[in-house]
């Protein structure tokens, strides 16, 4: 495919040594060339990535593909006065299709930076690479580092790498959940099919700015893109995105700001593991705040068949997916560090109109493996074409998505609704539930307040709800029985009100019949 860098030269009239003389481009007028150039690549026939790899590089294995090493002094802008400095990533193992890497100057000078074996170090088992000619590879990707957690010291927080997978995190966090460019046809009979960024602009910041801007081509069978992503690290690292979208092919199912995150066991989804750890996942639940403003959550689950959900709304306010609890009590895990797993959320920027998100549940039996994905679907299919663009905002936080006040679930769990001893105890199909809040709108409320159960199931019979205080006087507990309909799935939703204002987010859970152990 030929280079977009090659196409911006000519259109701006610069060359790859950016001679005294040339024009230099401002980052809008930069951002317009690469939507151009995907509307262009739009209208031709797909190009799959043609570059192949030395044998040496795309045979190696997991270990010795860790031996290579970066060599921090190598790092883009490491000699600058700036905040942020970028390493970059070597291709090889899984990475067989290096991306093309342009840095623009804060005059506005874009330069290609070529493959440089030098800013790599290569041991162990990958010291023959020393060896080969690896000249104009490419590379597999580049990751961000900025003076998150001290002022000593360049933490990494965001990494583009694979596909258009991108990761960050915020101030003492560490990585777990996925975001990517786009999502087509997920867990679609026909297949997924995954775009990739197949060229990146990095905009060099100046000596005292704490945002930095990248911008990226998106390219696939159906559908090219334009990024830009206007990125603040700190306590909470957000990314302001604009995606400019152009259409090849018709979409059956766009997925717009796709998150991918792992689950595999604990809460109400309890799996029978044989592990000594409480909950194994990235991430716990979704969050979901509706264009009405109903907070929503969902409890995330590893089901032992794919489960597909969709909530309809219309202009969503957000969502995201949610790692709760934030303790170490929580998963007893003290080498991934679950309870340190950044939460992420997604705010629309301008009306999206109609659509749902989908939430996906796939059966995994490891936990390196991502099986949850959450994303928005537009009612308004992408045609042939045709193009669309999304502005959204991205937002690392921890427990609650940004900006909430209303209590938030911190415990969900279930079992048979059975009474030890009982005598005639029911089917074992008989659920019984119990679900925690606790937050701002909760506190210091006596025990005796009239707090009800705002409760409904879609099928099957809700039986003996209950609201009460727990000990501790923060907790608040609902519980309830249900009686499902026989092998029909029931979606439940619980609210905690206070003569009738809610005061919680609204729990939804649904409980499928293949759940029962």
């Amino acid at each position: 495919m030929t280079s977009l860098f090659r196409f911006l030269a000519f259109s701006l009239g610069a060359t790859l040594a950016m001679e005294a003389g040339a024009t230099p481009t401002t980052e809008g007028a930069l951002f317009d060339t690469i939507t151009e150039r995907a509307e262009r690549l739009a209208g031709e026939a797909y190009v799959a990535p043609s570059g192949e790899l030395p044998s040496a590089l795309s045979e190696l294995d997991y270990d010795a593909y860790r031996q290579i090493r970066f060599r921090p002094e190598q790092a883009l802008w490491h000699d600058s006065d700036g905040l942020f400095e970028v390493q970059l990533f070597h291709p090889g193992f899984l990475y067989d299709h290096p991306v093309d890497l342009n840095l623009v100057t804060p005059e506005g000078d874009v330069r290609h930076l070529p493959f440089d074996p030098s800013r790599f170090r290569y041991d162990g088992n990958a010291a023959e690479l020393a060896d080969l000619d690896l000249d104009d590879l490419g590379y597999a990707g580049f990751r961000l580092h900025y003076p998150l957690n001290s002022g000593d010291y360049h933490d990494e927080f965001m990494v583009f790498l694979g596909a258009s997978y991108f990761r960050l995190i915020g101030r003492d966090q560490g990585y777990g959940l996925s975001s990517r460019g786009l999502a087509i046809d997920t867990a679609s009979p026909q297949g997924e099919e995954f775009p990739a960024f197949r060229e990146f602009w990095l905009a060099e910041p100046g000596p005292d700015a704490t945002r930095m801007t990248v911008y990226a081509l998106l390219d696939s069978p159906s559908v090219t893109g334009a990024y830009r992503f206007d990125i603040a690290p700190g306590s909470q690292t957000v990314v302001d995105t604009e995606a400019r979208l152009f259409a090849r092919e018709d979409v059956a199912k766009l997925g717009v700001a796709p998150l991918t995150s792992m689950f595999m066991h604990g809460g109400i989804a309890s799996h029978p593991a044989d592990d000594y750890r409480l909950r194994v996942h990235d991430s716990s639940g979704l969050a979901l705040q509706t264009g009405d403003g109903e907070r929503i959550w969902r409890p995330l689950s590893n089901p032992q068949k794919l489960h597909l959900s969709n909530l309809q709304d219309t202009s969503p306010k957000g969502f995201g997916l949610v790692q709760r609890p934030r303790h170490f009590e929580g998963y007893l895990d003290a080498e991934a560090r679950y309870e340190n797993r950044p939460s992420e959320w997604v705010t629309p920027l301008g009306d999206w109109g109609p659509g749902s998100v989908e939430l996906v549940e796939i059966p995994s039996d490891s936990e390196a493996n991502d099986n949850i994905t959450a994303y928005w679907i537009p009612e308004q299919p992408l045609k042939a074409g045709q193009s669309r663009t999304f502005r959204y905002r991205l937002r690392t936080f921890g427990a609650t998505p940004p900006d909430q006040q209303l209590a938030h679930v911190i415990r969900s769990r279930q079992g048979w609704g059975a009474t030890p001893g009982q005598s005639d105890p029911p089917p074992a199909s008989q659920r019984v539930f119990i679900v925690d809040f606790q937050g701002p709108s909760l506190d210091g409320l006596a025990a005796d307040q009239p707090l009800n159960a705002r409760l409904t199931t879609s099928h099957g019979e809700i039986l003996e709800p209950r609201v009460q205080r727990l000990p501790d006087g923060d907790t608040w507990r609902a519980s309830f029985h249900l009686a499902p309909e026989e092998g029909t799935p029931a979606d439940m939703r619980l609210a905690l009100t206070l003569h009738g204002e809610p005061l919680t987010e609204t729990w939804n859970y649904v409980w499928y019949p293949d759940e029962r152990r």
